[in-house]
């Protein structure tokens, strides 16, 4: 039977979609900044080469005894044989991985950018050369080649008394256009009669008003939501008409769904990030500190001089206690974010005394948000 995207009628769908597109909200979003299409994905790939012509920061291979191995596998398909009981003493190689991010629709013959790091111990890569690496994908098979200079954004300087000075990382570096796809990725984009946008942040909300805002221009039954994630749409046969009907799809705008209410913790740096929609309900709060400071210092008793003592050493501590005024200020029912910086902002509380208020109010049930530790 034939697909109802085939018919002329389908067409027409693509005008009234543009004009609803000039139609937005203040808070409209493209749905191609909020989902992704299912099956149009990057896959990684990675590989195992040799960097050559380094100028003695290489591997130390004696500590590294399979960048040997590897030299003698290269030089043994070339039909050269190094002996047996050699042991050779190359600063100017050094073993690497290899990997790259593969595009989505990647053809053979393309180029994509690679990354090179170090193995072994060597210093930096700065002036070598990738010499020719096969790329695999997490099915074993090869689908980029890579060779090319690598560009290194470090340097690293070293005196023979020991002392050494290092700026960023030269153990690491990349080649622009340094591999070419050798095999294209199979993928389902038109294999299907649905194409599935799929949400970067699972909201059930949202999925709801993609689903009603796609029913609305093409029809109901066009889109179902499957879950807070996944909106299954039907689309044409036609893989002409599919890139088009996507492409519309895309730039759809929609309202998403307010984010959920949290409260994140930083317990490394001390920094705090509260969301938009954080409330608080009645609740009243004491912020005070107190410091002890103990100071240290020794007396030194000396004998007159027509006595017989002898110089003796005398600790002696001095403690200081200071508590400073401790700030109550009193947070109504459902305050708002705003509400909330300028109370603490406006009693000095510092960042530590922010999580302390945060946790409290956690733990008396007056904080309605999560509050997540990171």
């Amino acid at each position: 039977m034939k697909s109802a995207f085939g018919h002329p009628i389908f067409r027409l769908v693509l005008l009234p979609l543009a004009l609803f597109l000039a139609i937005g909200t203040a808070r409209a979003e493209r749905v191609e900044d909020l989902a992704t299409v299912a099956g149009v994905r990057s896959n990684q790939l990675i590989g195992y080469g040799l960097v050559v012509g380094l100028d003695g920061t290489g591997d130390q291979t004696s500590q590294t005894p399979f960048t040997i191995q590897s030299i003698e596998n290269m030089l043994a398909k070339f039909g050269v044989t190094v002996p047996a009981n050699t042991n050779p003493m190359l600063k100017n190689v050094a073993a690497v991985t290899v990997h790259a991010s593969l595009p989505p629709f990647a053809k053979p013959g393309q180029t994509i950018d690679i990354t090179v790091s170090s193995i072994g111990n060597a210093s930096s890569l700065r002036g070598g050369s990738l010499i020719m690496t096969p790329m695999s994908g997490a099915d074993g098979q090869v689908y980029a080649m890579a060779q090319g200079s690598v560009l290194v954004s470090g340097f690293g300087v070293e005196g023979k008394d020991g002392s050494s000075i290092t700026v960023n990382i030269p153990s690491s570096g990349r080649i622009p256009s340094g591999a070419t796809v050798e095999r294209a990725v199979p993928n389902s984009f038109d294999s299907t009669p649905f194409v599935t946008l799929n949400l970067d942040t699972p909201d059930f909300t949202t999925a709801a008003r993609l689903t009603d805002a796609i029913n609305k221009l093409l029809g109901p039954g066009t889109a179902v939501a499957l879950d807070a994630i996944s909106v299954r749409v039907r689309a044409p046969a036609d893989p002409t008409q599919r890139i088009a009907y996507v492409s519309t799809l895309q730039t759809l705008d929609i309202d998403p769904a307010a984010p959920p209410a949290k409260v994140i913790i930083n317990s490394r740096t001390g920094t705090v990030v509260i969301s938009s929609e954080v409330k608080v309900m009645a609740a009243a709060v004491a912020s005070g500190s107190l410091t002890v400071t103990i100071t240290e210092r020794s007396d030194v008793s000396q004998p007159n001089a027509f006595g017989n003592g002898t110089t003796a050493v005398t600790p002696r501590s001095m403690l200081d206690v200071k508590q400073e005024k401790a700030h109550m200020f009193e947070f109504p029912a459902g305050v708002n974010l705003d509400e909330i910086v300028r109370a603490v902002n406006s009693v000095g509380a510092a960042p530590g005394d922010l999580v302390a208020i945060l946790e409290a109010l956690k733990e008396a049930g007056a904080l309605r948000a999560q509050l997540i530790v990171i």
